[in-house]
């Protein structure tokens, strides 16, 4: 008998009679049976990476809807179309650089006609001054944010960063880096503060701010940026020019939507040294309700912009190519885009303010409910004071998922808690986001809220 291995095959050469031809070959597909390997596993990173409240719930949302159900889904931080299509003009860009067959690869860093034009916006709208070379086109502020954090953060670097906010915690974790967590308070409009920081700052790599703030429609102050550019500077000089430095990365996606007397502030204008060490997230998902375009922008140091492409060409996560000379050609226009942002933000707004009043108005008659008035953004902050109470039956909302589960099945509203952006788990405090709302739709709201809030004791 002869066996010889090739590989994982078994070949089988058996001289002998036909029963121990029989007993082998039971053998051997035994022994191959035994020799399978074991089901294989995902890697650590995948099998502990948490997926998205906001998704999650959203899910739980469409299957009522699926249902029949009339649900406000204010959960999303998008826009309906119908109710705030991207401009006009910049659609039909879109179809004609299509048209002329703008469907090859882009540069790696972004068009040179979109850079050159969001230099100028930058420059014209935000008193930046950052040339084409330090700027650095993407798929939207996801894919800014992840490069950011791969070209400056090393496994058990410490990420200091607020919370509530949008998906810090997730970058971290992807990127193995150790979070601080510093939990904003209402009394600050969860806006963090260089008290809050300062404990932490000399051990950390990355300070992650975003101003105006997803998920809660505040900004910073002048006063309060100022002092955290400082405090970020003090330290970078402690440290000396041959150590790694800490570095702010500066979420303003929402930096066109600010309403009234509230002023945007970015930390290189406030601190012009601070330009050394900050790197941007910018686009126009936001200001132009483009989320599904995908064209967003990074700005900073060119030495870290250049390591933020050249991850970024492993990737892929480019802007099409056609939508990036659309919205070159766009911005070139800047008095056609300030029409826009004004008539965006007015809409915007409307809908913002009508909710704020309501939930004052909720308040005044005696329901646990507030609300932070609006600044900017999309979002409304709102409070469901409401732990402990009773609903008709008796039943105790004891956690905020309860108080949720109500909110949805009695108001028929569907908003977003802030524990789904890293808050206490009985934080009582939402966000509201009204990008996909109808005017109308803000008297139906507050009013099956008043009806459901009726029922409670």
């Amino acid at each position: 008998m002869t066996i010889i291995k090739n590989n994982e095959k078994v070949l089988l050469t058996l001289f002998c009679s036909k029963k121990y031809y029989i007993y082998f070959s039971k053998k051997l597909t035994d022994m191959s049976t035994t020799l399978q390997p074991q089901k294989s596993k995902v890697s650590k990173l995948a099998e502990n990476i948490i997926g998205s409240e906001i998704i999650k719930l959203a899910g739980e949302v469409n299957e009522k809807i699926k249902q029949g159900e009339k649900i406000y889904n204010m959960t999303i931080g998008d826009f309906n179309p119908k109710e705030f299509p991207i401009p006009t003009e910049l659609k039909q860009y879109i179809v004609d650089a299509y048209f002329d067959d703008q469907t090859n690869y882009p540069a790696a860093d972004g068009m040179l006609e979109l850079r050159n034009a969001v230099s100028n916006l930058l420059k014209e709208r935000g008193n930046l001054d950052y040339k084409n070379d330090e700027i650095l086109i993407a798929g939207g502020a996801r894919p800014v944010i992840y490069s950011i954090f791969k070209a400056l953060v090393d496994a058990n670097d410490t990420v200091i960063f607020a919370v509530p906010s949008w998906n810090n915690n997730h970058y971290s974790y992807l990127n193995f880096a150790k979070s601080v967590v510093i939990e904003a308070t209402p009394e600050q409009n969860f806006m963090p503060t260089a008290s809050d920081i300062k404990p932490h700052i000399q051990e950390a790599t990355l300070v992650a701010l975003c101003s105006p703030q997803n998920p809660t429609g505040t900004i910073f102050s002048k006063e309060g940026l100022e002092e955290i550019c400082d405090m970020i500077l003090a330290e970078n000089i402690r440290r000396g020019p041959d150590a790694k430095p800490v570095y702010l990365m500066y979420d303003q996606i929402y930096w066109a939507l600010t309403f009234g007397e509230n002023k945007h502030y970015n930390p290189v204008v406030l601190r012009p040294e601070m330009k050394a060490y900050t790197v941007f997230v910018d686009g126009i998902s936001k200001s132009l309700a483009a989320t599904g375009v995908r064209v967003g922008w990074s700005m900073g140091p060119k030495p870290i912009i250049d390591k933020m492409k050249a991850i970024l060409t492993h990737v892929g996560a480019w802007a099409p190519k056609a939508e990036q000379m659309a919205t070159a050609k766009y911005l070139s226009n800047l008095s056609m885009y300030d029409t826009f942002i004004e008539e965006q933000k007015t809409k915007v707004i409307t809908r913002l303010d009508g909710f704020y009043k309501g939930f004052q108005n909720l308040k005044n008659e005696g329901f646990k409910v507030d609300a932070i008035p609006p600044q900017a953004a999309i979002y409304l902050t709102i409070k469901f004071d409401l732990h402990g109470m009773k609903t008709s039956d008796g039943t105790v909302l004891a956690t905020t998922k309860d108080i949720t589960k109500f909110i949805l099945d009695e108001a028929k509203l569907a908003v977003v808690p802030f524990y789904a952006f890293g808050a206490s788990d009985n934080s009582p405090w939402y966000r509201m986001s009204v990008g996909t709302c109808k005017v109308t739709d803000v008297a139906d709201v507050i009013s099956n809220l008043r009806n459901a809030l009726s029922k409670l004791k």
